[in-house]
């Protein structure tokens, strides 16, 4: 029995020439009397096609001991005034600053302490002339003072203070709602809780918030001859780098990956498909994305749903593919270390981000390239790069198998379809690797 493939059928209809994606056995293509066509498409309009099939994943109320890195799903607006009293900004001694007026170290005021505050207590006494009040930082004003001299300019004994310097209402006193008062939006929808998120919701008042779910999503790394690292490799034995890099990409896109390797079976292939679909948002797989003998990825993905992408004008990664099956998304990449690492960078990790609400532009900064950057129009090229300074520094390696090239660099340069290369000191695109991050 043949199995379905991908292709391309070129006919001529209503209007003139057309073009679809079939699911046809091979037999039956070899009859047909079309053109098969491996084309690709521009990057730009793969993402297009990505973000037009985006689904968030859901939303649910998170204890704020586990909101760390989540995305918000809610608009927060502040439950309190924050501080919610005015407070003292320094150790020291609270008292009416106009009693400082016109002092000095030459000519000290001398002044009753009626009581001695720390932070977490009130003191129920309120301040009149000529007295003043020992007090902590964080500790509430007492009623009656309006400023804090520093414990720096002042002498005291038993309860006797000296103060040597002048101060004016206010000084040393951090006022209600001087953070954010209540009714103040604090974070908007979409904002990714990290440590300052967390602390400013904690401040308002949250004890819990609704953040959306974090992706689910299945990783099957193909290959028939990856195996876990080891310290002695046997025959045409290769290290499944893969199960790690992507792995921990997909973490860093704040989703939570479910790993599995598969050897090049159709049948096993299309088994741990349905598995992994089943139990998880979407799937990512890498290898058997080309056509060819024993590529069996895509073929499987046009079996159970629908090929939307195969091949894409990008340079590493050309042979990335992208389904919809039983509704939910499949990233099919390169298995190739850096090839799947660039097309993840390109075209998975904004919509796992956006699978959880979160959307940002991407952050391109222009240097001027050290050397000569040939490229062809009608292809983006995203180069593994080195940021010196001012200028950016290509390296000088092919291949989309080369790790290294990962780790010597810190940016890509983006050369866009429409260029045709830059010259030496001329001024292109860059993308650091930390601008990836959220």
């Amino acid at each position: 029995m043949s199995r379905p493939i991908l292709a391309l059928l070129t006919y001529k209809g209503e209007g003139g020439q057309k073009t679809k994606y079939s699911k046809l056995p091979i037999t039956v293509i070899k009859e047909k009397i079309c053109m098969f066509l491996y084309e690709l498409m521009p990057v730009e309009d793969a993402k297009k096609l990505l973000k037009s099939n985006l689904r968030t994943v859901g939303v649910e109320m998170a204890d704020l001991e586990e909101v760390h890195r989540r995305v918000l799903a809610q608009d927060l607006f502040s439950l309190l005034d924050s501080p919610p009293f005015d407070r003292s900004a320094m150790d020291g001694y609270a008292l009416q600053a106009e009693e400082t007026f016109g002092h000095s170290v030459d000519n000290p005021v001398q002044l009753d302490i009626v009581d001695r505050l720390g932070a977490g207590n009130v003191s129920n006494v309120d301040l009149k002339e000529g007295e003043a009040i020992q007090i902590a930082t964080g500790a509430p004003l007492p009623s009656g003072a309006n400023a804090v001299v520093m414990e720096e300019f002042t002498q005291s004994h038993q309860d006797h203070l000296q103060v040597e310097t002048a101060v004016i209402p206010g000084e040393n006193v951090s006022p209600a709602g001087e953070d954010f008062k209540t009714g103040d939006m604090i974070l908007r929808q979409g904002s990714v809780l990290n440590p300052p998120e967390v602390g400013i919701v904690a401040s308002a008042g949250y004890r819990e918030v609704k953040v959306y779910k974090k992706p689910a999503v299945g990783v099957m790394v193909t290959g028939s001859e990856l195996v876990m690292p080891k310290s002695q490799l046997e025959g045409a034995e290769i290290i499944n780098s893969n199960h790690f890099s992507v792995k921990f990409m997909v973490e860093s896109a704040l989703a939570v990956p479910d790993m599995t390797h598969c050897v090049d079976d159709y049948d096993l292939v299309r088994r741990e498909f349905l598995r992994l679909l089943k139990n998880n948002d979407c799937l990512i797989t890498t290898g058997g994305t080309a056509i060819s003998k024993g590529d069996v990825v895509v073929d499987v993905a046009a079996e159970l749903g629908e090929v939307l992408i195969h091949g894409v004008t990008l340079r590493p990664g050309k042979p990335f593919a992208f389904a919809v099956v039983e509704e939910k998304p499949v990233f099919m990449l390169s298995g190739f270390p850096v090839a799947a690492m660039v097309q993840f960078d390109v075209f998975v990790r904004e919509i796992l981000l956006g699978m959880q609400g979160f959307k940002r532009e991407l952050h391109f900064i222009t240097k001027n390239s050290t050397r000569k950057i040939p490229s062809t129009l009608g292809r983006t090229d995203y180069i593994r790069a080195r940021i010196e300074g001012d200028a950016v520094r290509p390296l000088k390696i092919k291949g989309s198998g080369i790790i290294k090239s990962m780790v010597d660099s810190d940016c890509y340069i983006v050369m866009d379809e429409n260029l045709e290369g830059v010259g030496s000191g001329e001024k292109c695109q860059v993308l650091p690797y930390h601008s990836l991050q959220v």
